[in-house]
């Protein structure tokens, strides 16, 4: 969950082709478990996609009841493999939008590529509504610790690893509470317990890393004047 990787723009591109719009591996579907777990109320909301990839998220939105759904990622590869209507190309530390015009923002496992924490906080905070919601999700920094790698295997069966900013837990704090959003749960995901999922080859790692926290999931709300 840390290392060099390819440029990530080059890397989703490679990735998109095999990356499917619902969670594909035991990571991920403790992950989007722990996020459904702290879902905030969309019915009728403008909610934002943030870093969409295929659009799985996109898709808990429109089923959870939002009504108008934005999905944004810098990569190309990923939008055009989105069904959500309204898809944006852009940074998510420099987000194309007029203030105060989302009611939701999701997340999930992208914020470790914004070297710049603060920065992607504040735009996000800039881009919610009074009262808005934000839930994302990250790869834990001591899962990264242990050397942890982000990964993937390319349509050409090449493994391919991504670039990863690990960002502790008091910074995320730091963070929210500077871009005046209040944290209001967060989730640390451990191997054995959150994620406890077989695959070939879990039982060494459920041995080795028994109790390793692996993502975080956080919900955080924007003050009201």
């Amino acid at each position: 969950m840390a290392g060099a990787g390819l440029p990530n723009l080059e890397a989703y591109d490679h990735w998109a082709p095999s990356y499917p719009p619902q969670p594909h591996n035991p990571l991920m579907r403790a992950e989007q478990r722990a996020m459904l777990e702290q879902w905030p109320g969309v019915s009728g909301a403008r909610a934002l996609d943030l870093a969409c990839g295929t659009g799985r998220y996109g898709r808990v939105l429109s089923a959870t009841g939002a009504v108008e759904i934005t999905s944004l990622d810098f990569s190309p590869e990923m939008l055009r493999r989105s069904a959500s209507p309204r898809r944006v190309r852009g940074d998510m530390a420099r987000l194309p939008f007029a203030s105060a015009v989302f009611d939701v923002v999701i997340s999930g496992l992208a914020v470790g590529h914004a070297a710049d924490l603060q920065q992607w906080m504040n735009e996000i905070a800039r881009v919610l509504a009074p009262d808005g919601s934000l839930l994302y999700s990250d790869f834990h920094p001591d899962a990264a610790a242990t050397g942890m790698t982000r990964s993937f295997v390319d349509d050409e069966q090449r493994r391919r690893s991504v670039s990863h900013f690990p960002h502790a837990l008091k910074d995320h704090r730091r963070a929210a509470h500077n871009a005046r959003l209040s944290i209001e749960a967060v989730r640390e995901l451990r191997v054995g317990y959150e994620l406890r999922e077989s695959f070939p080859g879990s039982p060494p790692f459920y041995r080795r890393w028994h109790g390793l926290p692996v993502a975080l999931v956080i919900r955080a709300r924007k003050a009201v004047p």
